[in-house]
């Protein structure tokens, strides 16, 4: 691993200890964070397997560091409009009329983004013989499809709660299309990514070489 993929990686446990200190729902913050304790094992495991462009390896760690963030407040309550009224003197909620948190909605989005570029790029090391089309397509879909089995594990993980907390878990404030949205954003955010993952693939034995 380069010296400024450790960088990013020592910044995001920075991150993800801070927001354990003092929680204030470590019961389901520490549901939310076993999947990014996985994804941080798993993007070490990987970059050591199939060796990533720091710029993908940052975006994975970028999301990653904004979903610990947001499980610190269950999503739901990430008070970012008071930062955004403390920093700017603006509030998105009264500007664009919002009566719900969307910090879920924007995480999701994150996945879709930060995600796809590494694995196009993976695709493509995987299968060379494939164009960097494919290797895109592939990605898209492995989004969507990780999409669809996570809203099935959280929905899972909520049957075993209280109607209470498994409404303090999901977050869905009410919103019986949750899931439904959830997955539609983490799809766009990863063909909004066609500029930047699809070069990314074409010039396969460089990218790796470069990578490591």
């Amino acid at each position: 691993m380069s010296p400024h993929k450790r960088w990013v990686l020592s910044a995001l446990l920075v991150v993800f200890v801070l927001t354990w200190l003092r929680p204030i729902w470590p019961k389901e913050q520490a549901l939310h964070s076993v999947g990014t304790v996985i994804a941080v094992f798993w993007l070490w495991w990987h970059d050591r397997h199939w060796p990533t462009r720091t710029r993908d390896f940052a975006l994975v760690c970028g999301f990653l560091a904004v979903h610990c963030l947001a499980a610190r407040w269950l999503y739901s309550n990430v008070p970012y409009d008071d930062w955004f009224r403390a920093a700017l003197h603006w509030s998105p909620q009264e500007a664009f009329g919002w009566q719900r948190n969307h910090a879920d909605r924007f995480i999701h989005l994150m996945y879709g983004l930060c995600l796809t570029p590494l694995l196009s790029l993976h695709a493509a090391q995987r299968w060379p013989r494939i164009s960097a089309s494919q290797a895109f397509v592939l990605a898209v879909m492995a989004i969507m499809c990780t999409s669809l089995v996570y809203e099935w594990i959280e929905w899972g993980i909520a049957l075993t709660m209280s109607p209470q907390e498994a409404e303090s878990y999901n977050g869905q404030q009410g919103d019986m299309w949750d899931a439904h949205a959830d997955m539609l954003l983490a799809t766009l955010g990863a063909l909004a990514t066609w500029p930047l993952a699809c070069p990314a693939t074409a010039p396969v034995a460089g990218v790796v070489e470069a990578a490591g």
